[in-house]
């Protein structure tokens, strides 16, 4: 075979607002590679197949801010989780053909030296590999181990869920309506609150057309909120919190790109008696991630649980999309489709 372009998404400069296609990230070509017959050292060849992109990468486009995962380097590929095959292999516990989830670099090919952030998985019931990158993936356990870990759902409770159209929230509806649970879910756009109805919700609004305020006014009070957005929805759903509601913070995405989003009506917390519950999902699987595996992927690929995607063909789509989902107008879970097999 002969020497190809290796495509590979460049962290290139520190991101102070929304990321900026071409300037925060770079998409360069200039790398070449031949797969038959670069030396692999005792590693192995991986081919990029799919790719996802999350609201959490804008935390590792900042400077000097400690986090729970290290930022970007600059002047190297981004990294994030991803579905690649094994075309090449010299180390003992992987073999060509194989299928790994987990920390992928942006690039066509990678060499790896061992399976560190790296899972070797199988794909029984045929699902587009994508799928492992969505609601069987990372955003998928999120949903199902933080609700099962901290909702302490009892039938009848009404639940509040942001950015519900979202590969995270989406889960979370569906869920929650399995419990029994009354729900109201927020979304940016007329199709993603159509979505929310389609799958479960009971009141489904458009935050940006609709007063989040009036909306749990008439609807509440709510006993489990699940927050994406932090801010000013927060602050609303503290107002409307029954005593002893519980708080699930995922995420407060309204904040990323503005240096933090300020919160008034947390003394509610105390008022209420509200448990306020933060994660990271890593930490949650060691408990849930048997449960998880033995209990949605066959509802998945039964159509019992219901998704969607964003696909976009090409690594040359990464920037577009890193800020599309911070600005939140992909239409769904965002993908980026790098090759086929």
């Amino acid at each position: 075979m002969a020497p190809v372009t290796n495509g590979r998404v460049l962290f290139n400069s520190i991101a102070t607002g929304f990321p900026e296609p071409g300037k925060t990230t770079v998409y360069d070509t200039t790398q070449v590679i031949d797969p038959e017959t670069v030396p692999l050292n005792g590693g192995f060849l991986l081919k990029t197949l799919e790719l996802s992109i999350d609201p959490y990468m804008r935390g590792r486009m900042s400077a000097n801010v400690k986090s729970y995962i290290p930022p970007f380097l600059l002047g190297e590929p981004i990294t994030g989780y991803g579905v690649a095959v094994v075309v090449r292999s010299e180390h003992s516990e992987i073999k060509a053909g194989d299928h790994v989830y987990g920390t992928i670099a942006h690039v066509n090919y990678s060499i790896r030296k061992d399976l560190s952030y790296l899972t070797v998985f199988q794909n029984p019931d045929k699902l587009p590999w994508s799928t492992f990158l969505g609601v069987l993936g990372m955003p998928g356990k999120t949903a199902f181990m933080a609700w099962k870990e901290y909702s302490q759902v009892k039938k009848g409770e009404t639940v509040f869920v942001t950015t519900g159209a979202g590969p995270v929230g989406s889960l979370v509806i569906q869920l929650a309506k399995r419990d029994g649970c009354k729900i109201i879910a927020s979304a940016g756009s007329e199709e993603k609150v159509q979505f929310m109805k389609e799958i479960g919700a009971d009141v489904a609004f458009n935050y940006k057309t609709t007063n989040t305020v009036e909306v749990l006014e008439k609807e509440g009070p709510i006993d489990i909120y699940w927050d994406n957005v932090g801010g000013a929805t927060l602050d609303a759903a503290l107002d409307a919190a029954n005593d002893g509601a519980r708080f699930i913070e995922c995420g407060m995405i309204s904040g990323y790109n503005t240096g933090g989003a300020t919160n008034t009506r947390l003394f509610q917390v105390i008022a209420k008696s509200i448990s306020m519950h933060g994660f990271i999902v890593g930490r949650l699987e060691p408990k849930w991630g048997k449960e998880f595996f033995a209990t949605i992927p066959p509802l998945v690929a039964s159509g019992e649980i219901k998704h969607r995607e964003d696909i976009y063909e090409g690594l040359e789509w990464v920037g577009d999309v890193l800020l599309a989902v911070q600005k939140g107008t992909n239409k769904a879970k965002a993908v980026i489709h790098v090759a086929d097999e």
